[in-house]
């Protein structure tokens, strides 16, 4: 147990670092007085009509993930869902990709509902956003092909060029990483009895077969409409928490909601990265296609990047505070019910 927790100690601190590392990338060579004066001057009136907005956003999540678990049988709150989906997002300020785990957890102890069984929903919602992204990325590609033509050229061309230099070793690397996915296949395949008798064979059957049942609850949903509909909400406020925050600044001030669309397209790799927060990898990301994608001055989409990033970690820090204090509270005030209801059944029985 405790080596267990020095190497997720350990794995913390390297991503930490990494976000760190990325964060010194992004500010360095650029005028630190000059952006703090951009943060100080900024029109945050815009930044708060998108963070409502972000929460708009996070009640179609919680509507979505309802319709999700009601076709699986079971019954829940919004508020309840809503409060789970915003502890989630306080994790993930804190240690990535925890957050699916903990508003699984705060929900399957607050509705008694399997964790594995609101896993594989969640499973289910992030593959459908991943295609959803990757969809995104297609249209904003579409429309502005020649900016990001230009882009990818200028930044990704020399790696490409030397990678497709060098064929033979491609192809070496694909052989070997086959090679060793059959004899992990074939391996498998031998000890299958042997992996069936060991005593962590049914607990993680259970486990990957909640996981597939909340995949499929997508396919078996009833009211697919709603889900896509909820799902089109979700995006949308997502575009215009980008979107609106650009007229915080006078340089950003000129952008599109096209131009939204593709820095949250490619912003989103930054979120997604197994980084704290995001922390850096948004900052360098939003910083670079800023500046390479639009010419925006360099200090001036550094202080976007800083300003956007800390609104929607505000956000989620007091939101999900709120939230992890109303959950218990109304956990507090149900049990009390309860009880007293049942107090008034046995007097009267």
């Amino acid at each position: 147990m405790l080596r267990k927790r020095i190497i997720s100690v350990i794995e913390y601190l390297f991503f930490l670092g990494i976000g760190i590392l990325l964060l010194w990338l992004s500010v360095r060579n650029l005028d630190l007085s000059a952006i703090w004066k951009d943060i100080q001057q900024a029109t945050y009136g815009w930044l708060f009509i998108a963070l409502f907005l972000a929460l708009v956003s996070h009640v179609f999540r919680a509507l979505r993930w309802n319709l999700l678990i009601n076709t699986l049988g079971y019954k829940t709150r919004l508020s309840s869902t809503f409060f789970s989906v915003m502890i989630g997002y306080l994790a993930n300020t804190a240690v990535p990709r925890m957050g699916e785990f903990a508003r699984c957890g705060v929900l399957s102890k607050k509705e008694k509902i399997p964790f594995n069984t609101l896993f594989g929903t969640v499973i289910s919602e992030r593959i459908f956003d991943m295609v959803v992204l990757i969809v995104l990325i297609f249209l904003v590609t579409i429309f502005q092909i020649e900016l990001l033509g230009e882009f990818m050229q200028r930044n990704f061309g020399p790696f490409f060029e030397s990678l497709f230099s060098n064929i033979y070793s491609i192809l070496i690397f694909v052989g070997i990483m086959l090679l060793v996915l059959g004899i992990l296949v074939y391996l498998v395949w031998y000890f299958r009895e042997k992996i069936k008798a060991h005593k962590l064979y049914d607990p993680i059957r259970q486990f990957l077969d909640g996981l597939w049942n909340g995949i499929k609850t997508i396919k078996k949903m009833p009211q697919k409409g709603r889900f896509l509909i909820y799902t089109f909400f979700i995006w949308l406020f997502y575009a215009l928490m980008v979107y609106l925050p650009f007229f915080v600044l006078p340089e950003t001030s000129q952008l599109t909601f096209i131009d939204a669309l593709t820095v949250l397209a490619i912003g989103s790799l930054g979120i997604v990265a197994p980084v704290p927060g995001g922390i850096g990898a948004y900052h360098y990301i939003v910083k670079v296609t800023l500046t390479e994608l639009y010419q925006v001055e360099a200090n001036a989409a550094m202080s976007f990047a800083t300003i956007s990033h800390a609104g929607q970690t505000l956000l989620n820090i007091l939101a999900g505070a709120a939230s992890y204090f109303l959950i218990g509270l109304y956990s507090k005030k149900q049990k009390t019910l309860n009880e007293s209801t049942r107090t008034y059944t046995d007097e009267n029985s």
